[in-house]
């Protein structure tokens, strides 16, 4: 006890009193990493990774490396990954042998079981193959279903970490990448049958996605890109970066000759707006975007991620049906009414006719002079103080056929945010801190069926327990509290979720509880049986602190004695209770209680009670030298 006492008399300089923060954007639940169900598997060379691939088996994935895919076995998590150099056809056959420094930089799961399409360049030249994931010494062969991809790529030079999508038919299959950067050959290329590019131009542009939208007429498919652009309006008042959306038609082959050849004739760039103009906070940084793809093509949704040049992070949702009215209706940035009508949108089956004086105007113009607003012209879905770096999102429906969207968010630190968003409102369920330390996430991927998510950084991947329930609480109303659509209560603990369990991810309603005793039998009680209660003698006039733990962020903390309500001071996880001098009047029971949504539970409890003076001379010693190292302490805080 005397221990203790010294302890936190040393802690007590350094507290800063709690303060009055918005719960809604704050994490209900803080996990550390003690209380985290993570597995680590080390990422052999430090490079940076390129893209994960899950396997069949929900603790199996694929990696692609610098110059090696990498198979990780979570079940056996102590071994470290199986490394196999990618052998490149062109290397195995040649005489003499050629250089063969080949770095992957594109890694795409194919239709046919265990098999990958792989590009990767020497700084030269690139190459692309089909890779057979099962072997122990993966070959590139090419294939014929890719040849148009390999012949067409050829000098092209791919960067890595560039969005890329592979589209794939019964007999070819076509590449579309980027190219990021502030040379004239930036934005969308095609590799296949038909190679096009983009129109020169001299903008610096960074993107961040790439999205296939199919429609049911195969004419109407379309590419859609998100990118940053520097502004080059450099006044104090103006946004460095300015964030974009831009399409093509999958059918556009190019121009005729002499004419946009090769080059597209369905691009489009329109602005995105993010922000809530009512409360003066714009976001014009696109850092990432996630993609939701739906069965009718116009509800696919885009949840992109923001950045303010103030650090603060904000996720804005758009539709493609918005997107795609503003591409079909809104004139062209600095375009005359006549020349708005004569430029068609539609895509055309054979883009080398179309006339002269439209591809004039094509090449004049492809800015939207409307900007694409949020769904429902709304504000953004989260914002937060946060430094977001990547997003990831994953959708369903609960026991009840409610849909719900659980987004993941990846902090500057190495932490994550799990969040989920239902058709009233959004919730922060849980902080993971830090998954890394002072390490940059890369990538983000979840397995859904097993609710394992895939964190990689450039040491190590992780395997992430997000329907870690049990520690929510032991309770049925602690576990509805949570709201988390992977958890839920089955009558004995909080467990992943099952159609048997109560769950109410869309308020939080505790009251279930009750309404199905025969669901949630075990309860928590609003008193703490006599052996839990901590007595505790100290001497007259000393100082002391009562310790009590916080679970829920968003739950209020107070300590009851006699008929007194003291809110608590918080520090990181704990509330503490500051009895600055105990005399008679301090003496008795203390409870620190919960209360989140008029559901209480009982935290900690104390008794306090005056020792003899006998005794106390002792004692008196140990808290004279306690304030002497609070005062201590106090100096180097």
């Amino acid at each position: 006890m005397q221990l203790l006492l010294l302890t936190w008399c040393l802690l007590f300089p350094c507290l800063g009193s709690s303060t009055a923060a918005n719960k809604r954007h704050l994490p209900r639940m803080i996990f550390t990493e003690k209380e985290t169900a993570v597995k680590r598997l080390p990422s052999p060379g430090h490079h940076t990774p390129l893209q994960i691939l899950l396997n069949g088996q929900p603790d199996t994935v694929t990696a692609a490396g610098q110059t090696h895919l990498y198979s990780y076995n979570f079940q056996d998590h102590r071994k470290t990954p199986v490394e196999r150099k990618v052998l490149w056809k062109e290397c195995i056959d040649s005489t003499p042998r050629k250089d063969c420094s080949y770095n992957i930089t594109v890694f795409h799961k194919r239709e046919e079981a265990n098999q990958a399409f792989v590009c990767g360049t020497n700084g030269r030249e690139t190459l692309c193959c089909d890779v057979n994931l099962s072997e122990l010494s993966p070959k590139c062969m090419p294939s014929a279903k890719m040849g148009h991809i390999k012949r067409s790529i050829g000098t092209f030079i791919i960067k890595k970490g560039e969005p890329s999508a592979l589209v794939e038919s019964a007999e070819s299959a076509d590449l579309y990448i980027t190219y990021s950067g502030s040379q004239a050959n930036i934005g969308i290329y095609r590799f296949g049958k038909d190679r096009v590019r983009p129109v020169h131009h001299n903008k610096e542009q960074h993107y961040v996605g790439l999205m296939l939208s199919r429609r049911p007429n195969s004419l109407e498919d379309k590419v859609y890109a998100f990118y940053k652009e520097k502004n080059r309006d450099t006044s104090l008042q103006s946004d460095t970066w300015l964030p974009f959306v831009t399409q093509v038609c999958m059918a556009d082959v190019g121009g005729p000759k002499n004419n946009l050849q090769f080059s597209w004739t369905s691009q489009m760039n329109a602005r995105l707006f993010c922000g809530d103009p009512d409360n003066g906070q714009y976001f014009s940084e696109l850092v990432d975007v996630a993609t939701v793809h739906a069965d009718q093509w116009q509800d696919a949704r885009v949840y992109a991620l923001f950045r303010n040049e103030w650090g603060m992070s904000a996720v804005c949702v758009y539709t493609i049906e918005d997107i795609d009215h503003i591409f079909s209706t809104s004139p062209f940035k600095g375009s005359s009414t006549a020349n708005h009508k004569k430029r068609s949108r539609m895509c055309v089956s054979d883009s080398t006719k179309i006339p002269p004086e439209t591809l004039r105007m094509i090449e004049k113009t492809s800015e939207m002079e409307q900007w694409v607003q949020p769904v429902n012209k709304s504000g953004p879905l989260l914002f937060n103080h946060h430094n977001y770096t990547h997003i990831y999102v994953h959708t369903s429906q609960d026991k009840r056929n409610h849909p719900f969207t659980v987004l993941f968010l990846s902090t500057k630190n190495g932490g994550l945010h799990k969040v989920i968003q239902t058709k009233s409102q959004i919730f922060v369920i849980a902080e993971y801190q830090p998954i890394f330390h002072q390490a940059h996430i890369f990538s983000i991927i979840l397995h859904p069926s097993s609710r394992k998510l895939y964190v990689e950084s450039r040491s190590e991947l992780i395997q992430l327990d997000v329907a870690n329930c049990a520690k929510y609480g032991d309770s049925c109303e602690e576990c509805v509290l949570a709201r988390d659509p992977y958890c839920g209560w089955n009558g004995t603990h909080c467990t992943a979720e099952t159609h048997g369990t109560l769950q109410d991810v869309v308020t939080g309603n505790h009251t279930i509880c009750s309404v199905h005793p025969e669901k949630a039998f075990r309860y928590s009680h609003d008193t703490l049986a006599d052996e839990n209660v901590d007595r505790i003698t100290l001497p007259s006039r000393s100082r002391y602190f009562l310790q009590c733990p916080v679970s829920s962020h968003h739950a209020q903390y107070t300590w009851r004695h006699l008929e007194s309500s003291i809110p608590c001071r918080s520090k990181d996880q704990e509330c503490l209770l500051l009895i600055d001098s105990i005399g008679p009047e301090q003496v008795g029971d203390y409870r620190c209680v919960s209360e989140e949504l008029g559901y209480s539970k009982v935290l900690a409890q104390y008794q306090l009670q005056l020792e003899s003076r006998a005794a106390g001379r002792l004692s008196s010693s140990l808290v004279w030298v306690c304030l002497m190292a609070a005062l201590i302490k106090s100096l180097s805080c």
